[in-house]
């Protein structure tokens, strides 16, 4: 597996280099947005962790360039000071964020996390139908595929997999909590901003209107569902 880590802080590159490739990751290093994009077109990378603050091509512009082409995983690393940015990044398709000072080893668990995710997003090796549909809306589990009234829709593997549970669930509310520790497989601290992003973003792409959606529903107090059409 490649792992592109990308931040104009030398130091921060090379350590996060030592813990990944301790777990037998291949580090591929950049130091600025446009080296990113050049390394992205030119070799295989498996997730992608950038920061927000580069010179020449900040994060924030470089993942919404990257999110034209790929669905790669998209970790940001973030300082303190930038939570707006962070909340930017999470709604133009990134799918985590790190917050500076970061445990080496939350950033470890982190990577493996998409890792498992992109990988079996990726594997097309369905049983059987695993066919969901809501009115215009239908997700072919098998294909990993999302089309509203016959378009497809282009997914991130975090919207993907929120859709996906909400989906198998018609009409079943899911708190914040329980979308968070089903599709991140942690507990849920600090979750709202994280899912309620990943949300919005979802609705985006398959609303009419998102502001009033007809599939995705909020339940005021208590979480999100898929109506029943």
């Amino acid at each position: 597996m490649n792992i592109l880590v990308c931040d104009d802080d030398r130091e921060i590159v090379e350590a996060i280099e030592i813990y990944l490739s301790q777990e037998g990751y291949k580090i591929l290093k950049a130091y600025d947005g446009m080296q990113a994009l050049k390394i992205l077109e030119e070799q295989k990378v498996h997730l992608l962790i950038i920061d927000v603050m580069m010179p020449k091509l900040d994060g924030i512009r470089a993942t919404l360039k990257i999110r034209e082409k790929s669905s790669i995983p998209i970790i940001i690393l973030s300082a303190k000071s930038e939570d707006v940015d962070k909340i930017l990044g999470l709604n133009i398709g990134a799918d985590d964020y790190v917050t500076k000072p970061f445990n080496p080893l939350e950033l470890v668990a982190r990577v493996k996390s998409q890792i498992r995710r992109y990988t079996k997003l990726g594997n097309m090796q369905g049983e059987g139908s695993n066919i969901y549909s809501v009115g215009g809306l239908t997700i072919n589990d098998d294909l990993k595929e999302v089309t509203v009234d016959g378009e497809t829709v282009k997914m991130t593997p975090i919207e993907y997999n929120i859709l996906l549970l909400l989906a198998k669930n018609p009409g079943k509310v899911f708190s914040i909590e329980q979308i968070y520790q089903n599709i991140w497989n942690e507990e849920a601290i600090g979750a709202d901003n994280t899912v309620a992003v990943h949300i919005r973003h979802i609705r985006e792409k398959i609303e009419i209107n998102p502001k009033e959606p007809r599939y995705l529903k909020v339940v005021w107090g208590v979480g999100y569902k898929i109506e029943k059409l």
